[in-house]
């Protein structure tokens, strides 16, 4: 009798179970959603589409579906954005509705909840913008640490000549020594501190745990939980190792800040202090603008998006000067004619150099570092085209396809500079033309755009100047193959090249 009346209990529970949800369903405002694959309960799309969302198979489902789709994943509505109109309607006109974060288990913990400026959002987003744009996003700033970079790239070349004699037989493997110059240009911004050398123990340290955090930002596990949520438990050996990596970067990121506090107040004379850009944030503070979280987070956003996707771009443009050795030779031609054989190139001649933009413009539209950009939500209701998007919907712009459509360019899977010298001359990265955006556009496009650019034309410029970049003996080219990452284009395997100085030097 008790399992009979047990058996009644679950039957009448599951009925009303369905009949509530069947009565949500109707009462829930109806969309016309963009088109997409059918999703099947729980699991959405998720057995269909997999959960490594890549840049370059989105535009498979955006061929069958359209330039504007959607699809779900567990509880997450997922929309991809994959022409430039439609981009700018979601980046531009309707910016601000779009202008939100979607906030997920792992990056809470890396992000100390939101204290940072990447992935917060509102009151809190506009005052970290404020705070960061004086020291570091503002043409003043790109004056102040121009000469600091140009020195970090003499630097690199000098111990790459006297430090590496493999250098020019066998080849050396350049990443650790581009991360080192990254690491020394973004420390000296923010502390006027540098790095001793690639054994130095705090930069050990410091790239072994960046390395760490990103395979843990990158892995596809947190999906799980962000997708949905009833699987969250399930990752509680992942989320304490995003804990105890962060709680350790930000004891690193801590020492140089109570460092540079130290220096401060023990320093009578402070016109004779070399100014930081750690000072103004820390006087924000001091004025009670931010909190001492901001501040370590601010430092955290300066290391994550300020040295990673300098040394993939670095590393891109590397491998195509190499296996394209015509587009090196033509590189130095203007280097050698504009400047004079000899004659270091500095920031302020970078505008002499029309082919020297084209080669980093091409890298960036090809090897975009972040092909995805950073995903936006809506917090309300939007339409998108003919569509309605429901509020909390993650939307995705594939700013990767949008640049490497055949649709929309001449060839796009050629490494071809001269396209921005001719057909596309006017097309520039500051998003003039949305099938270009590799920083995005509008409110929230990457305000690092700003000392990233002329960084990477000073270190660029300056190896090409110095050395012939040539493929490792034994081999015809540098391997291109790409990694297994959700939202970056990195290099598979390590560069490896000879470095050879130039005898007209």
């Amino acid at each position: 009798m008790d399992l009979l009346l047990m058996e009644k209990t679950l039957l009448a529970l599951f009925f009303a179970a369905a009949i509530a949800v069947a009565i949500s369903k109707l009462r829930r405002k109806r969309f016309k959603l963009p088109p997409g694959p059918i999703p099947v309960p729980f699991f959405g799309n998720w057995l269909q589409v997999g959960h490594n969302l890549k840049h370059n198979q989105l535009p498979e489902l955006a061929k069958k579906y359209g330039d504007i789709f959607m699809f779900r994943i567990g509880q997450r509505n997922i929309g991809v954005i994959s022409s430039p109109e439609l981009a700018k309607q979601v980046l531009q006109t309707q910016g601000v509705d779009f202008s939100y974060r979607i906030r997920n288990a792992a990056f809470d913990i890396f992000t100390g909840n939101g204290q940072d400026l990447i992935f917060t959002d509102g009151d809190h987003w506009r005052k970290m913008r404020r705070v960061m744009t004086v020291p570091f996003f503002n043409n003043k700033a790109v004056q102040k640490y121009s000469r600091c970079w140009e020195e970090e790239a003499a630097s690199m070349v000098e111990d790459i000549k006297k430090s590496y004699p493999q250098a020019m037989t066998t080849g050396i493997c350049m990443r650790t020594r581009l991360k080192l110059f990254t690491h020394n240009n973004m420390f000296r911004m923010l502390f006027d501190k540098r790095f001793e050398g690639e054994d130095d123990p705090l930069f050990l340290d410091l790239q072994e745990l960046n390395v760490k955090r990103d395979v843990l930002a990158q892995s596809h596990r947190y999906n799980y939980g962000d997708f949905n949520p009833i699987l969250r438990p399930l990752l509680r050996g992942y989320l304490n190792t995003c804990k105890e990596t962060c709680e350790k970067r930000l004891r690193i990121f801590d020492h140089f800040i109570q460092n540079r506090k130290k220096l401060i107040t023990s320093t009578n004379d402070q016109e004779k202090l070399v100014f930081a850009g750690i000072d103004h944030i820390l006087e924000a503070q001091q004025m009670g603008v931010i909190n001492e979280d901001n501040v370590r987070y601010i430092v955290d956003n300066m290391n994550n998006a300020g040295i990673d996707t300098i040394v993939r771009s670095l590393e891109w443009a590397i491998v195509h000067l190499v296996n394209q050795p015509e587009v090196q030779r033509k590189l130095q031609y203007e280097l050698d004619t504009v400047l004079g054989p000899g004659i270091q190139l500095t920031e302020s001649d970078t505008h002499k150099l029309p082919y020297l933009e084209a080669v980093l413009k091409e890298v960036l539209r090809l090897r975009m570092a972040a092909p995805l950009l950073v995903p936006h939500t809506n917090a309300n209701d939007a339409e998108v085209g003919p569509y309605d998007i429901p509020a909390g919907s993650r939307i995705t712009v594939n700013a990767w396809w949008l640049a490497n459509n055949p649709a929309h360019w001449k060839n796009p899977e050629v490494f071809r500079p001269e396209r921005f010298l001719e057909e596309d001359s006017h097309v520039n990265v500051n998003g003039n033309d949305f099938r270009y955006i590799p920083f995005g556009v509008g409110r929230r496009s990457c305000p690092g755009m700003v000392l990233a650019l002329p960084m990477l034309r000073v270190t660029l410029g300056r190896l090409v100047q110095n050395f012939d970049l040539l493929v490792p003996p034994g081999q015809v080219n540098v391997d291109t193959s790409e990694d297994d990452e959700q939202f970056s284009l990195r290099l598979l395997n390590p560069l490896k090249i000879v470095l050879k100085p130039r005898s007209s030097l």
